[in-house]
């Protein structure tokens, strides 16, 4: 399977080299930080690095299926802060309630999104924007403007704090969903109709493919993932957080895009997308220790600044390439 998965990253079309050249970076980041930097690949650094980014590789999944139906979804950090309140809420029932409860949360906002886009005929930009509205105002209701503490009488935070053969949870967690979004996408048909949608939703219709139903479960994933998310950042930081998640669809976005994927949908992969992702988490990484050198002093805003930044190089890039393969 890893050599199938690897095989994707052949570079036949602009979104394959683009695909190559997130793994190019990633792998030349990861080295310029280990000659650079002397914990760079220290245990504790390493561990840290996937426990806190599986959550924005979840989410960063969720909207790879949405952006290959041509579709967005601007609702996942407003969703995935709800479900962290509501899996807080529940967490003193135990660590399963904690989590069904957040990701059901995630999985009806996401329902709710699909039905609103493929029954009411609203166009995702504007549905999804509505959603994240809603599920932020929601999110501050249930926790009276303030951080909802966990329970540490059972075992919820362990989702989110604890390792598993040496590994942290939240990362086997991320691990198990990219491996079933790679299978859905590759070796099954839905993974087939998605990419269809995303070339012309007409065209998908007239060959007979359920447009609505595919959408309406790609949205669901996508709020899913989103909820999984809240709960393991309400499972690591010990609370349910209202005000979490702004800027997280950016996040997201960003991952998917640098991976190749293109926005108007049609094409994607599953591994170049975690790769997106992990590339943006190492980008940030590296600034933290170039702070801790001295030779820099990035706020966290300074690095939103940069995320944005790199976002539009993407997008420039990426409109050239295929620009270029159509010519």
């Amino acid at each position: 399977m890893f050599l199938t998965t690897m095989k994707s990253f052949a570079p036949k079309s602009s979104g394959d080299l683009a695909r190559l050249g997130v793994l190019i970076a990633l792998l030349a980041l990861i080295v310029f930080g280990a000659l650079r930097y002397d914990n760079f690949l220290s245990p504790f650094n390493i561990l840290t690095f996937l426990r806190y980014n599986s959550m924005f590789a979840l989410i960063a999944l969720g909207m790879a299926f949405v952006i290959m139906t041509g579709g967005i979804d601007l609702s996942v950090g407003g969703v995935a802060a709800l479900a962290s309140v509501v899996s807080a809420l529940a967490s003193p029932y135990g660590w399963l309630p904690g989590l069904a409860a957040g990701m059901l949360t995630g999985l009806v906002a996401g329902l709710f999104n699909g039905m609103v886009i493929t029954k009411l005929r609203i166009q995702p930009f504007i549905a999804t924007l509505a959603a994240m509205l809603a599920a932020y105002g929601s999110a501050l209701l249930l926790a009276d403007n303030q951080s909802v503490s966990v329970s540490y009488d059972t075992a919820f935070v362990s989702i989110g704090q604890d390792d598993w053969l040496g590994f942290p949870i939240p990362g086997w967690i991320a691990f198990g969903a990219y491996i079933a979004g790679w299978v859905i996408l590759e070796r099954r048909p839905f993974g087939r109709h998605v990419l269809a949608i995303g070339d012309g939703e007409h065209t998908a219709s007239l060959m007979g493919l359920k447009v609505e139903r595919t959408l309406l479960a790609v949205y669901a994933m996508s709020g899913l993932l989103a909820g999984l998310a809240g709960v393991l950042l309400a499972a690591q930081f010990g609370a349910g957080q209202p005000t979490e998640g702004v800027g997280w669809e950016l996040f997201a976005i960003a991952s998917v895009v640098v991976g190749g994927t293109l926005l108007t949908g049609g094409s994607g992969s599953v591994g170049a997308t975690l790769a997106g992702a992990l590339l943006l988490g190492m980008v940030f990484n590296v600034l933290n220790f170039e702070n801790g050198l001295g030779w820099i002093s990035l706020s966290a805003y300074w690095q939103s600044v940069i995320r944005g930044a790199f976002l539009l190089v993407v997008v420039i890039l990426q409109a050239r390439l295929t620009a270029r393969s159509a010519s």
